[in-house]
């Protein structure tokens, strides 16, 4: 099984966060979902500590992190209210309202079955809209979702260049493969207001090899 290991023992993750998995089931012989939640709550963990270790590095101001409230799924824990309304399902959110980050279980279930970077992804693309909010609106591009992907591969980068975070062969391959799987089945993966797999990849790749100045306007 490939997994991307964080050198931070996850334990200390439970003291600073709570994630809940809304009682996550995943097949036994595709991956477990004891396995998902560790990856999840890593993920959590790495990249919260990547923005609060180097925000002074690009932007003014004092990083603070979104909340976390974690994974719903239907027949199990309920999704939040965000401005009113509950979020929907099948979908990974960041709610500007509320301040938080938040994830359908059956969303990230369907992108493990084909590899653990996929939650990852999922985790640090919500962060990066986190990070646009904090942000003055001439940095926030109007390609909002794609500035996301891209923030997302400056923070998984940027972390695994810090040693907290390291790359398996595959890992880029996994995401995209999982991208063009989906395709527009999740709201999550709708090309209309995400981009395609292509456009998505390419963003998370220059972040990726750019850093976060990579995914500012010129």
């Amino acid at each position: 099984m490939r997994r991307w290991r964080t050198v931070w023992l996850v334990l200390a993750v439970s003291a600073l966060i709570s994630v809940g998995a809304g009682g996550a089931v995943a097949s036994a012989s595709v991956r477990r979902a004891d396995d998902m939640d560790t990856d999840i709550a890593t993920a959590v963990y790495v990249v919260n500590r990547y923005w609060a270790s180097h925000w002074s590095q690009f932007f003014t101001g004092r990083y603070s992190p979104p909340g976390v409230f974690g994974g719903y799924r239907s027949g199990g824990r309920k999704p939040p209210f965000c401005g009113g309304r509950r979020l929907d399902y099948g979908n990974a959110w960041y709610c500007r309202d509320g301040d938080y980050i938040a994830w359908d279980v059956g969303l990230m279930e369907d992108g493990y079955r084909f590899g653990d970077a996929w939650v990852y992804l999922v985790i640090a693309h919500e962060w990066g809209h986190a990070v646009q909010r904090r942000l003055k609106r001439s940095l926030v591009l109007r390609t909002y979702e794609l500035q996301a992907d891209c923030l997302a591969g400056a923070a998984l980068y940027g972390a695994a260049a810090d040693g907290n975070l390291r790359f398996e062969r595959g890992d880029l391959e996994e995401i995209e493969q999982v991208h063009r799987r989906l395709g527009d089945e999740t709201p999550w993966t709708d090309v209309s207001d995400h981009g395609t797999a292509a456009q998505r990849m390419s963003a998370f790749r220059r972040g990726a090899g750019h850093g976060v100045p990579g995914c500012l306007p010129g």
